[in-house]
């Protein structure tokens, strides 16, 4: 509990840090609001008339002015309202997120259900055929993009039989599970294939470790059979580095995928902070990394306490 303590005491120090970074990044990008806004027609504007709407926006002050102004409505929980969309940032975000979540756990459920079972099928087989098929497939899997398999899904589709899949809009799974996932088992599948064939590395490489250690050998002698050594004995140890590895992927995809999300013109955070960056949407920008940033700080808490439940010899705040 006290480790816990001590992580969540952490969590304010290191949004704080997150928040000055975006703040300046995003204002560093060439261009404001105004121009991105109004396009070629911004060069009419008069200087009054500039001056009145950077008024409007807040970019008439410095940015020591800015970052306090903003800093005391995030503090109040407020992120700031969107001159892209016209809406709150925390109402955006929660329309958005979502899907990103969805889209995240199944792409993470598509990987664990086929790198898992490749990676032990390849440590136990080490050497032979099947083993070096494994890797090549798995070796082919990290090296091609995950955008490049979206782009051959959407390819065999429409070729092969004529038809394209759902895009443009998100149908909740409350509401039409069916066509929930029509529209999201192609992007899951581009991304956790891709994140499938990392998992079957790791796996296969802490798999191998294991099987040489004595209590595993110990197992054998004492007549286990094969299967309920590796499953059992072997396979809970070897998990730390798949946990540790899925959790940093579970952050970026909480954090949108974007290409995949913009092949598949589906509405998630990664395309949302896209287009707020080409808008120069400052307060959606900052919102949505602040956002991103804390799954990261929740998924790496969650991420460490796994050790502990997975290895009994893993205790944090003991001597």
């Amino acid at each position: 509990m006290n480790y816990v303590l001590r992580r969540l005491l952490m969590f304010p120090l290191v949004m704080l840090g997150v928040s000055v970074f975006v703040f300046v990044a995003i204002r560093l990008v060439p261009g404001d609001a105004i121009t991105a806004m109004l396009g070629t027609e911004s060069g009419l504007l008069t200087p009054a008339q500039r001056e009145s709407l950077a008024a409007y926006f807040g970019l008439d002050q410095n940015w020591v002015v800015q970052y306090g102004r903003w800093l005391i409505g995030l503090l109040q929980g407020d992120l700031g309202l969107s001159v892209t969309y016209g809406q709150p940032v925390s109402q955006i975000i929660m329309e958005r997120f979502p899907l990103t979540l969805e889209l995240a756990l199944l792409s993470m459920l598509i990987a664990l259900l086929i790198g898992l079972p490749a990676g032990v099928f390849a440590a136990t087989r080490v050497e032979r055929p099947s083993d070096l098929v494994v890797r090549i497939f798995a070796m082919i899997g990290q090296s091609t993009p995950n955008f490049v398999l979206a782009l051959l899904a959407i390819y065999v589709l429409s070729v092969g039989f004529g038809t394209l899949p759902t895009m443009g809009r998100f149908v909740p799974l409350t509401e039409d599970p069916l066509g929930n996932l029509a529209q999201l088992i192609l992007p899951a599948l581009a991304l956790g294939t891709a994140f499938a064939a990392a998992v079957t590395r790791i796996s296969r490489a802490a798999m191998l470790d294991i099987l040489g250690e004595d209590y595993v050998r110990t197992a054998r002698s004492k007549g286990f059979s094969q299967s309920y050594v590796i499953w059992r004995h072997a396979l809970p140890n070897a998990l730390i580095p798949v946990v540790t590895l899925s959790g940093v992927e579970f952050g970026y995809l909480l954090g949108g995928a974007v290409i995949v999300e913009q092949i598949f013109a589906l509405p998630g955070l990664g395309r949302v902070v896209l287009d707020a960056i080409l808008q120069r949407d400052y307060a959606l920008v900052q919102g949505v990394v602040l956002f991103i940033a804390f799954n990261f700080l929740v998924v790496n808490l969650i991420v460490d306490l796994a050790y502990a439940a997975l290895d009994p010899r893993i205790r944090y705040g003991e001597s």
